[in-house]
């Protein structure tokens, strides 16, 4: 079919009213979301230090929860890690912890665990300065020191 008329041209058809603005979504429901366990992490020196790397005092207002990168702690393919395992970490030393290749695996999780394990008894004072508590997890999903090598 070929047309024997060209289409006629027309201005743009506009609405009068703005477009409304959407609130910013919820985060998605998922296991192991604590967002008590988020909020402490906020406003705190970065606990990870990793050498050569760390922003140190200099990148404090950049410390955000690092989520550990184990399995033993829920991590999975597209899954993050319970928000119970978070430890405060600059933006350098979260990078680095994630995709960073200065260090191997193991290293990186020995790292984690070190700093995870000197920010437990701050994080539990945190808590009890706010009068919150962390939610329950199951024992399984607790793991001492040292069992992820």
């Amino acid at each position: 079919m070929t047309r024997t008329t060209p289409m006629k041209r027309s201005a743009i058809a506009r609405t009068s009213a703005a477009p409304k603005m959407t609130a910013r979504r919820k985060p998605k429901a998922r296991p192991g979301r604590d967002q008590a366990a988020l909020d402490v992490c906020r406003g705190e020196q970065c606990f990870l230090r990793l050498d050569s790397v760390c922003l140190g005092a200099s990148g404090a207002a950049t410390v955000v929860p690092a989520h550990s990168n184990q399995g033993i702690h829920g991590k999975g393919k597209g899954i993050k890690a319970f928000d119970r395992f978070t430890v405060p970490a600059c933006h350098a030393c979260h990078a680095e912890l994630d995709s960073g290749n200065r260090m191997t695996r193991a290293q990186k999780a020995l790292a984690w665990d070190t700093a995870y394990f000197a920010w437990e008894p701050v994080r539990a004072q945190r808590f009890t300065a706010l009068g919150k508590t962390l939610s329950a997890l199951p024992i399984s999903k607790i793991v001492p020191r040292g069992d992820h090598l």
